[in-house]
């Protein structure tokens, strides 16, 4: 039998030196180096950056289709199209981010950049509303209007690109760079760590950010001018890049250890090899080298477990793997550890998936009550009423509440009957958010039905023109609800996205959480099609001009029974899931170069169970 020798004693950890490689990302090799960087001190620049970044966002986003449709003259669908697939060039742009960044560029290196791009893209696009040859001539009639020329589309089209490929290098990695400078486990000593608490700080972050930009850019907008009301998110933008370069010395940096796809691709085809070989039931007869896995197992390496067996075979050890014990072919043999991995992502890929009927209930549900509300008494005073895009700040509003009260309360409440020092584990909370969205969009169906009837006790069903003497605030407790579904929902995910990947993936698999938002709402586009076009035209339930005369209830009554359906198929997902385990390793001196699995300290404990996994002392060996 050959052994692989790989020295590292945990007792002179506290002498060993921290190193940078050729990228200037720092590595660690002890536990103490790792608390000299990284920590609470990085939070207000990583904040700061993300905070100006949705604002800039927002702004830039929010009202985008009003930039379209009057100030380059598109009509309603060619602007509403160009928006759509920028949207889903988007959403899909953070899978490439995350693979760049933890194949080799690094987070930080791969943050930087993007911002650099995003800002080039603001900058494009304000300076094009500012320069009247980027414009056609005004147009305020609204009738025989110019369109954009194609130079000036092509303007615009390079303007949406570079904020896409901005933000697909930002979102799914600025997220996990700045979990990377916490410890996340959780222990019962401390439950209330910054670290675990951080996915809600940043949540209530982002929504101040996006309702101030809902509020204050898009009335400068309006009302005041595009030059002025794109110039400030770009501001924004610059601040957001500075706040976060200047602290460049004080972050906790990761190094990216290669490309995962290969990683999995190697297992799979050292699986493929090997399909006719029975995998061995004492599994400590399959292969881990610690010094292979040592850079993509910094936090521990994964344990073996018994689901999705067929790729143990990767790690069984033939007389042909062993005639070249220095370095193992790993298209041929794969460790225990990146058997996990790719173990791990498929395990999460059920729990994820359920999130897209979730994006896909809400996807065009905003825009239905917008047209609902242009119908409803939208007065607040007999001289001003409210906008009715401007409901959507009480979602929001509700959201921030929400998250401001689930440490305080709800974290207490829960814990006297789960035991579970964190309150509930992240899949309960996503669990309790597909409910609460159930919720939402039965009263939304309940109010519409209250809509049309006193529609039709006022003889306006056939006036798609009149304002229907109910108060526009009948809608409230629907965007509430949908606040706090999102508060349970989006921040479960987000912790279960982070904690449950393997760590050499995590910015690929956050980015799974934008390839749910662009697949969502693709789906939604569909479901809304189909009804549009298979309802009929005396009496279809999404018509084209009088709602009154539609029957959306419908919809949402059909939306709330198949997110009754994803509720419980999540339910089952949930409970069959199988946590992703991890060791911590007892290093001893041994020889040779070939290891198999031998003496072990276990630790299997996440997130998903409220435990500390360098806290706990469970010392069950394996030999």
């Amino acid at each position: 039998m050959f052994t692989h020798s790989y020295i590292h004693s945990l007792n002179h950890s506290k002498m060993s030196p921290k190193k940078e490689d050729e990228n200037g990302e720092t590595t660690y090799e002890d536990t103490d180096n790792k608390k000299a960087l990284g920590g609470i001190k990085t939070m207000p620049f990583i904040l700061a950056n993300e905070v100006c970044d949705r604002f800039a966002g927002t702004g830039f986003h929010a009202n985008l289709i009003t930039y379209l449709t009057q100030q380059l003259n598109l009509p309603m669908v060619k602007a509403s199209n160009i928006l759509t697939n920028f949207g889903g060039t988007s959403s899909f742009m953070p899978l490439i981010g995350a693979l760049i960044a933890d194949s080799f560029a690094g987070r930080f290196y791969t943050i930087v950049v993007g911002l650099l791009v995003y800002l080039l893209g603001m900058v494009c696009i304000t300076t094009s509303s500012i320069l009247p040859q980027f414009r056609p001539p005004p147009c305020p009639t609204k009738e025989n209007c110019i369109e954009a020329s194609s130079s000036q589309l092509w303007v615009l089209y390079l303007c949406l690109l570079l904020t896409s490929l901005g933000s697909g290098a930002i979102r799914p990695n600025v997220v996990t760079f700045a979990a990377d400078q916490f410890d996340m486990s959780t222990g019962k000593s401390n439950p209330s760590s910054v670290g675990r608490n951080f996915f809600n700080w940043y949540y209530f972050c982002m929504g101040l950010a996006t309702l101030t930009a809902l509020t204050v850019v898009v009335y400068i907008q309006d009302h005041v001018g595009w030059g002025l009301g794109l110039g400030i998110p770009t501001i924004a933008m610059v601040l957001s890049f500075i706040a976060f370069v200047v602290a460049a010395h004080l972050y906790r940096r990761v190094k990216p250890e290669g490309s995962p796809l290969v990683r999995v691709a190697q297992v799979v085809v050292a699986g493929f090899k090997k399909r006719k070989l029975v995998v061995p039931e004492d599994t400590t007869l399959l292969y881990e080298n610690k010094k292979l896995d040592a850079r993509i197992s910094v936090d521990g390496r994964l344990l073996h477990t018994n689901t999705l067996k067929w790729f143990d075979r990767a790690a069984i050890v033939t007389q042909d793997d062993m005639k070249d014990s220095t370095s193992p072919n790993l298209w041929r043999l794969a460790t225990v550890h990146r058997v996990e991995e790719i173990k791990s992502v498929i395990r999460m890929v059920p729990i994820w998936a359920a999130a897209i009927l979730f994006v896909t209930s809400q996807s065009h549900q905003h825009s239905f009550i917008i047209i609902q509300a242009g119908t409803m008494d939208r007065h607040m005073s007999p001289s001003f009423q409210i906008p009715p895009a401007s409901l959507s700040i009480f979602s929001v509003l509700t959201m921030l509440i929400c998250l401001s009260a689930y440490k305080r309360f709800f974290v207490p409440f829960a814990r006297r009957f789960t035991n579970n020092p964190i309150g509930i584990t992240s899949l309960q909370r996503m669990g309790i958010g597909h409910a609460i969205n159930i919720l939402a969009t039965l009263v939304s169906a309940l109010v519409e039905i209250k809509r049309k009837q006193v529609a039709s006790a006022h003889n306006l069903i056939d006036d798609p023109k009149a304002i229907i003497p109910i108060s526009v605030f009948w809608l409230v407790p629907q965007f509430c609800l949908h606040g706090i579904a999102e508060a349970f929902m989006s921040v479960g995910h987000l912790e279960f996205l982070y904690d449950q990947s393997p760590e050499s993936m995590r910015s690929t698999c956050m980015a799974l959480n934008w390839i749910t938002v662009s697949i969502g709402s693709y789906v939604g586009t569909f479901v809304v099609s189909m009804i549009h076009d298979h309802t009929g035209k005396e009496h279809n339930w999404l018509p084209d001009r009088n709602l009154n005369k539609g029957k959306l209830d419908y919809y949402y009554w059909l939306m709330s029974g198949i997110q009754a359906v994803n509720l419980v198929y999540y339910v089952t997902c949930a409970y069959l899931y199988t946590c992703k385990p991890l060791e911590l390793v007892k290093d001893s001196d041994t020889n040779g170069d070939l290891e198999l699995a031998t003496e072990k300290t276990s630790v299997s404990n996440s997130l998903l169970n409220g435990q500390n996994r360098g806290s706990e002392k469970n010392e069950d060996q394996r030999v």
